[in-house]
């Protein structure tokens, strides 16, 4: 299990990284555009490693989501930008990242793996990093950074937890309601205006997932052209 540990760490601090370098050369929309082509990366893999049937609504649920995307965040890539490819590899390394927690949660716990993420990754980020960034943060930036950092591991426990009750390629998919999410957020606390665009892609992305999970209730998650095992 400690390779499988190494695999989904080491996947994923690497696409953090690279995510992080492509906001600094990349337009923030072509980013969260192809960041988001994840979902179909693991549904892909979780076919491919961890024996997962692509039925038509997990399918549907990727395309949904993909279609909501790009209609939120028009008005697309445009012209081709190499750049672009290290966003990509992100979203890979992420998708890796997932099914190699899936893995995990066939044998520990999600504290287990949740602590072995902190483990590893720590000793990770000081490699690149001043050792003593501690000693610069000012009073006023505590709460935020204990905000990211509350969220941030309490988004991990979730996943963790979700992909421990469920296939990958179910779960996954409810990634792109982060982006109508966002959308709601900008609007409560920041006055930024809700447009037709992004309603009507909030609209096609809760389809897709609202589809998947109903067919998915149907079966009790089993493919469609098998019974359901209870």
């Amino acid at each position: 299990m400690l390779a499988i540990h190494a695999l989904r760490n080491g996947t994923h601090f690497g696409s953090q990284y690279l995510w992080a370098l492509s906001l600094t050369l990349l337009p923030l929309a072509t980013v969260f555009a192809l960041e988001f082509t994840m979902p179909l990366w693991t549904a892909i893999l979780a076919a491919m490693f961890l024996g997962e049937r692509m039925t038509p609504s997990r399918i549907g649920a990727v395309v949904c989501g993909l279609i909501g995307v790009l209609i939120i965040l028009r008005p697309g890539i445009g012209t081709f930008n190499p750049y672009a490819l290290i966003v990509l590899l992100a979203a890979f390394g992420y998708a890796i990242s997932n099914i190699a927690t899936k893995k995990l949660t066939s044998a520990q716990t999600t504290f287990t793996i949740v602590l072995m993420m902190n483990v590893m990754q720590l000793p990770l980020a000081y490699l690149g990093s001043d050792p003593t960034f501690f000693t610069k943060i000012g009073w006023a930036d505590l709460l935020p950074v204990l905000g990211i950092g509350i969220s941030g591991l309490t988004a991990h426990f979730c996943v963790t937890n979700a992909l421990a009750a469920g296939d990958a390629s179910v779960v996954l998919p409810l990634d792109f309601l982060r982006l109508p999410l966002i959308a709601l957020v900008g609007w409560l606390f920041y006055d930024e205006q809700l447009d037709l665009f992004v309603l009507l892609g909030a609209l096609a992305i809760i389809g897709g997932v609202l589809w998947n999970l109903k067919s998915e209730s149907r079966t009790g998650g089993a493919p469609v052209d098998e019974p359901a095992t209870r």
